[in-house]
């Protein structure tokens, strides 16, 4: 009987122990940026970041619920779904780029983005908001708009940002896709980089509450 006993825990514990092995989730809440559109999606900075964790961190899994073509409105109108679904520890915020693209308004775009934090949040997930640029040609004002909102939102509710995206390499048509719009499959190695620079600090720490001022 006390075989019988032993050996049926020993069967639990290796049943359980791959579901430890990875208990705590960071998902990927952007767009083709982050889909890795027009490459293979084993190449994409998702999975080349996934990998890393698996390495360094593999009480970390990754989920990509990226969609090409999102913007800040079709991820607000999915975020709630998404936390319920997947109970991310992280989610690593990627959106606003189409949004921009398409002349869409300051305010709309804050507010989307602040909604989507919000939601985060209050879903006890930490969130890592990832900055982006737009080409000159959208003009100075709106430019230079466009890119404060992500340092606002960062600021407004105390969450970690990356400042660009694609720093680094932004302007070298080398590391982009004949749209000149997305990053190549060359590119995907340097935007890991960017992402894991910051999420790196956010792994294994105890969360405090975060507020907007």
């Amino acid at each position: 009987m006390k075989k019988n006993f032993l050996l049926i825990l020993f069967i639990v514990i290796l049943i359980a122990a791959p579901a430890a092995a990875a208990n705590k989730t960071v998902m990927v809440f952007g767009d083709s940026l982050s889909t890795g559109y027009g490459i293979p999606v084993e190449a994409g900075w998702v999975n080349l970041l996934s990998q890393r964790l698996q390495s360094q961190h593999a009480n970390y899994q990754i989920i990509n619920a990226s969609i090409s073509g999102e913007t800040s409105l079709g991820g607000r109108n999915r975020i709630v779904q998404a936390l319920e679904t997947h109970r991310p520890e992280i989610v690593i915020l990627e959106l606003g780029a189409n949004d921009g693209l398409r002349g869409a308004t300051i305010k709309s775009i804050y507010g989307n983005l602040a909604t989507i934090i919000e939601k985060c949040l209050q879903a006890n997930a930490s969130v890592l908001l990832v900055g982006m640029q737009l080409p000159p040609n959208y003009g100075v004002a709106y430019t230079q708009k466009f890119h404060a909102i992500f340092q606002q939102l960062a600021e407004n509710y105390q969450i970690k940002l990356i400042p660009f995206l694609l720093a680094g390499f932004g302007e070298k048509q080398d590391f982009f896709q004949p749209d000149g719009i997305h990053p190549n499959e060359m590119a995907q190695a340097k935007i890991v980089e960017n992402v894991w620079e910051v999420l790196q600090t956010m792994l294994n720490v105890e969360k405090v509450a975060a507020k907007p001022n």
